[in-house]
């Protein structure tokens, strides 16, 4: 599905694309064999993963399927000699390289306490040093192109402090590969390579919201980032450079009025996800405590979890949550759906939480009625979260399980 018409501007052209196997890679990969593009997938996936579909060989037959030429590479962004090796292949096959897209990206929603160094090296090798690296050994084949583009999907640089204290290692990772957009659409200028980023408005389906949220209802099709890219990428680089878009920005000047194809599903048009650091017009993420308001039945919602509390939940879950609530019915109150048949009420939990939870007592309330995702409440926030955030992203399932059996 792509409502962004392929105008034949990147036949013949060269793309090399990291993290390509799958997901946002994936699709701008197919987007351009539309064109005839040669398209590098640079990828670590050579054999089937048993969750997650798609390698660099079944990727590269898609490719040509749609017209285009592929070259599929094992590569670790992590590796000099795998990228460069790869580069020297793609080179050796399509004589050159035109465009070089940075997808490639490792993610760990983790605060400080809980990010282990060998997470924090993980993403910044991945993210920011694989993205540096990539775009350093293609430089000699950008400049020999007429028609060069770097494109990172990297999101703008906001210095609210709020999308930094969630997950600082996080957040340091992918605005390294902002900061190259920074640097290198200046440094790389004299050069005539545009280099620019992209980052959607709201959750993509991928199979990263999928571990997050264990649900796409509230995303955005890959298409609507292809779309995006493809259009950045036809673009003039002597004139296009430096720009840090937005997927629906671009889509919208590219001719699209009707975003709602793109919609995972049509009916939440008005409740998609908003994306890592975008602040929501009117719902600006803030560090402070929200003020207190009314509403909220919270002992009785307990005792409501605390009927359909089963062993099967436990074992799907796997994990303890605090919540400290503020505002009229402040309190602390647990969850524990790790240990035992489970157990809940009011106070800590005698485990330690993986988890903990802080939110004002109206927000608590419509998130156990199901009025607010967890996911929604926590990127507008309502909801602030310490220790392992995607455990905490687990409390969606957990609810819709509760709600199917009440």
């Amino acid at each position: 599905m792509s409502l962004v018409a392929n105008t034949g501007k990147l036949a013949g052209r060269t793309l090399f694309i990291t993290g390509a196997s799958r997901g946002i890679g994936k699709a701008i990969a197919l987007k351009a064999a539309k064109d005839g593009a040669n398209v590098v997938v640079a990828a670590k996936t050579a054999e089937p993963h048993p969750k997650l579909p798609g390698t660099i060989y079944t990727t590269a037959e898609e490719i040509e399927a749609l017209g285009g030429k592929a070259l599929p590479c094992i590569v670790d962004v992590r590796e000099e000699k795998q990228v460069q090796k790869a580069i020297d292949e793609a080179v050796k096959k399509f004589n050159g390289i035109d465009i070089l897209v940075n997808n490639a990206s490792a993610i760990s929603l983790t605060g400080t306490a809980h990010t282990d160094m060998k997470r924090y090296d993980l993403m910044h090798n991945i993210n920011t040093r694989g993205t540096f690296l990539a775009s350093k050994l293609c430089l000699p084949h950008l400049q020999n192109s007429n028609h060069a583009h770097i494109l990172n999907l990297s999101p703008p640089l906001n210095m609210n402090p709020y999308w930094f204290s969630i997950h600082v290692a996080y957040t340091m990772a992918k605005y390294g590969m902002s900061m190259c957009v920074l640097g290198m659409s200046e440094e790389f200028k004299p050069y005539n390579i545009g280099v620019n980023a992209l980052w959607p408005r709201t959750g993509i389906a991928t199979a990263a919201i999928e571990m997050l949220t264990g649900d796409t209802s509230t995303s955005r099709k890959p298409e609507i980032v292809s779309d995006a890219a493809y259009f950045m990428l036809c673009q003039d680089p002597k004139k296009y450079t430096g720009n840090f878009a937005i997927d629906e920005d671009v889509v919208k000047e590219a001719g699209v009025k009707d975003l709602t194809p793109y919609a995972c599903d049509p009916n939440n048009l008005s409740n998609l996800l908003p994306d890592f650091f975008l602040d929501v017009p009117g719902e600006t993420p803030s560090i402070k405590a929200p003020k207190p308001a009314a509403g909220g039945q919270i002992p009785e919602l307990f005792a409501a979890i605390s009927k359909n509390m089963s062993a099967d939940l436990v074992k799907k879950t796997q994990a303890v949550f605090q919540f400290n609530v503020k505002g009229k019915e402040e309190g602390v109150w647990h969850l524990d759906l790790k240990n035992g048949d489970g157990a809940c009420g009011q106070g800590e939990p005698k485990h330690a939480p993986d988890a903990t939870l802080t939110m004002d007592s109206n927000h608590f309330a419509d998130m156990f009625a199901g009025k607010l995702k967890p996911t929604t409440a926590f990127m507008m926030g309502k909801l602030k979260i310490s220790g392992d955030l995607q455990k905490a992203m687990k409390l969606e399932k957990m609810m819709k399980s509760l709600k199917s059996k009440a």
